[in-house]
């Protein structure tokens, strides 16, 4: 199977890296000609248009920033539905809005080609192994002719359903995280102000009901002082956006969720759009004058898990 990828940022490149790791024949399109230039030297092939790109393999991955910047990546003049035909397969692995990943997939299915969406969860340093989790949307049937290219790409793979499916569910998990990330920051700061170690802290909330995936990823670089969490704050922004857009449409009353999105846009002004989402904590570091630190924790999240050939998950009723 030939697979074409588009988007080779944070994410996508590492997701990417895994394709070309397992000796896929593999065709790449970016923007940022640095980023080709890697692909190409690692024996990827370069299109100069999503249109060519399309045109030249079965499978087209996207994994952009934006739902906005993937619609202009699918539907421009040279874009990837311009360059469908029949029994090709899209893969949007972006995190986007439901309906928007919908329209889109109408658009494929209008060409005779096959829609799919597979947003990712789970931190940048486990896309780098392939231990990533992926959640899969669309036909049964089309999701078990790509299992072995997801399998490379993630570790812990679940099809979620119809279409849209997925996106839903990435949506909520991103929004959970963003969640603990606050109060994590909240949490830390409240135990400094006690007088407790920071590394004892850390410790403790491991060990304890309070524990959680992002606690012991994130709290590691903000104890740090890198806050290097391979996200950034408009990502956070977006994605938060997102699930208030899908409270919306189903008239939700939610009550934390607008107090969250008003934390990160608040951060975001005060920080910038490009900084790392977990940076969100410094806005009670300034507002306390003090520094949320501790010895021993890494600047940056690797994964120690080896990578290893990724399986569905199966549950029962």
């Amino acid at each position: 199977m030939k697979i074409g990828f588009i988007g080779l940022g944070n994410v996508g490149g590492k997701l990417a890296e895994s394709l070309i790791r397992n000796k896929f024949d593999l065709t790449v399109r970016d923007l940022d000609k640095n980023l080709t230039k890697k692909f190409s030297d690692l024996g990827a092939k370069v299109a100069q248009t999503p249109k060519e790109l399309a045109e030249k393999v079965d499978l087209i991955i996207t994994c952009l920033p934006s739902p906005e910047v993937c619609a202009e990546v699918m539907e421009k003049k040279d874009g990837v539905i311009n360059g469908l035909s029949k029994n090709k397969i899209w893969l949007e692995m972006s995190t986007t809005d439901e309906s928007e990943v919908k329209r889109l997939g109408k658009l494929v299915s209008n060409k005779q080609a096959l829609p799919l969406e597979g947003p990712v969860s789970g931190g940048c340093h486990r896309a780098t192994t392939g231990n990533i989790s992926i959640f899969v949307g669309g036909e049964r049937e089309v999701f078990e002719k790509i299992l072995p290219v997801l399998t490379v790409m993630g570790k812990k793979i679940l099809h979620t359903g119809k279409l849209g499916s997925a996106s839903v569910l990435k949506v909520i998990t991103n929004y959970l995280a963003s969640v603990n990330l606050v109060s994590i920051g909240e949490a830390l700061t409240v135990a400094k102000k006690s007088g407790m170690d920071l590394k004892t802290t850390y410790e403790a909330i491991k060990i304890s009901s309070g524990n959680s995936f992002v606690h012991e990823t994130e709290s590691q670089v903000i104890l740090n002082g890198s806050y290097n969490i391979n996200f950034t704050m408009d990502l956070v922004v977006k994605d938060i956006g997102l699930f208030e857009n899908l409270s919306k449409r189903y008239n939700i009353p939610l009550e934390v969720s607008p107090v969250v999105f008003n934390i990160f846009k608040e951060g975001q002004k005060k920080y910038g759009s490009r900084v790392w989402s977990s940076m969100i904590v410094k806005r009670l570091e300034d507002a306390c004058n003090i520094n949320l630190r501790a010895e021993g924790f890494p600047s940056e999240l690797t994964d120690n898990e080896s990578e290893e050939k990724g399986y569905v998950i199966w549950f029962i009723w």
